[in-house]
């Protein structure tokens, strides 16, 4: 099997929680180390792998991949360093600060004949995959609404400062909206007009931490919702058809399983408690149905080996550059209507 070289650019959360553990266990790659600014961490957790002093000495290597996960604001900078390079790259979310900078790297990348990923990885939760399921199978009939939220109570501000500064990059739109968004395109595909109200909630906050998201479709609404005030959440997912509705918490439980350290590599990792099923309540071949519904299993893993594919194979990537591009024009299109409040067509 070949491997791919692979390079982390920051072994903070993001390279110790979501990227290292599955590029690890994934016979198709090996991880060979991190650009590590100051904490020198990764040869804690791995100590063959190598902490690379600056992104210039990652180029040099002999290296396939590039994981561009530091953050939002210098996305564009580092991953167009990595496709001049001529390296394959993995771009967190958000994958730029503006449209048309994901343009530019989604052609550049064409350019170069590279493969370009955005690791949009809710795609691949347990609840997400049943509420595709769900609407994919149409047991709710024609949909007419539906709103996807990503609920915390957390009113103090985040000690990481990148996250707290006002920048281009910072803010729940570009932290927890891409999510939200890339679920909803991936589900339903490009919206014909976007109105959003985006806020700043907590106290001495400088970024934005509301936002309350309306994608306009020919027959039906889509609302998407965060924020740091909701004490008692109401369902995540929340999918109302001409036949019946779907109501769906949030329960993945592969963040948290991650952030205890345990390697996926299990038959059941991913694997919700029944206690979050999802409700149905429908009409099924003229019979009223209404219960729980089992939840399918999560896998990151997912990504990952379409990633690898992607690269040996010559297979699309599991997100594509293009679904980069247009998660962003959703963005940008958010913080025109809440500046006007106005509706922005598409």
């Amino acid at each position: 099997m070949r491997k791919i070289k692979t390079a982390l650019l920051s072994y903070g959360m993001s390279g110790k929680v979501f990227h290292a553990p599955f590029l690890s266990v994934h016979p198709g790659f090996e991880l060979l180390g991190s650009w590590e600014r100051s904490k020198k961490l990764i040869q804690t957790d791995y100590p063959e792998l190598k902490s690379y002093p600056t992104i210039e000495e990652i180029l040099e290597q002999d290296i396939d991949l590039v994981v561009v996960n530091t953050p939002v604001e210098t996305h564009y900078e580092y991953a167009k360093k990595v496709i001049l390079a001529g390296k394959h790259a993995i771009v967190e979310k958000a994958f730029t600060t503006t449209v048309a900078q994901a343009q530019e790297l989604s052609a550049l990348a064409k350019e170069k004949k590279v493969k370009l990923s955005v690791f949009q990885n809710r795609r691949w939760d347990s609840d997400f995959k049943t509420v595709q399921k769900i609407i994919t199978e149409g047991v709710l009939g024609e949909i007419v609404e539906a709103e996807f939220h990503f609920d915390r109570y957390n009113p103090n501000l985040s000690p990481k400062q990148h996250k707290e500064t006002a920048s281009s990059g910072a803010g729940i739109l570009k932290d927890l909206g891409p999510h939200l968004i890339d679920q909803a395109l991936f589900l339903f595909g490009i919206p014909k007009a976007v109105f959003a109200d985006i806020r700043m909630t907590r106290a001495h906050s400088l970024v934005d931490d509301y936002i309350d998201i309306l994608l306009y479709y020919a027959d039906f609404r889509v609302r998407l919702k965060a924020g740091f005030f909701i004490r008692e959440a109401i369902p995540s997912f929340i999918i109302h058809g001409k036949k019946g509705s779907f109501l769906k918490p949030r329960g993945d439980v592969q963040e948290d399983d991650l952030k205890l350290g345990k390697k996926p590599n299990v038959a059941s990792w991913g694997t919700e408690s029944e206690k979050n099923q999802g409700l149905l309540h429908t009409e099924i071949n003229g019979t009223i149905f209404k219960g729980t519904v089992p939840t399918l299993q999560g896998n990151y893993y997912a990504f990952f080996d379409g990633v690898y594919h992607a690269i040996v194979d010559n297979k699309p990537e599991p997100v594509t550059a293009q679904d980069g591009v247009a998660v962003m024009q959703i963005i940008e299109a958010a913080i025109q209507s809440s500046l006007d409040k106005r509706i922005i067509a598409l």
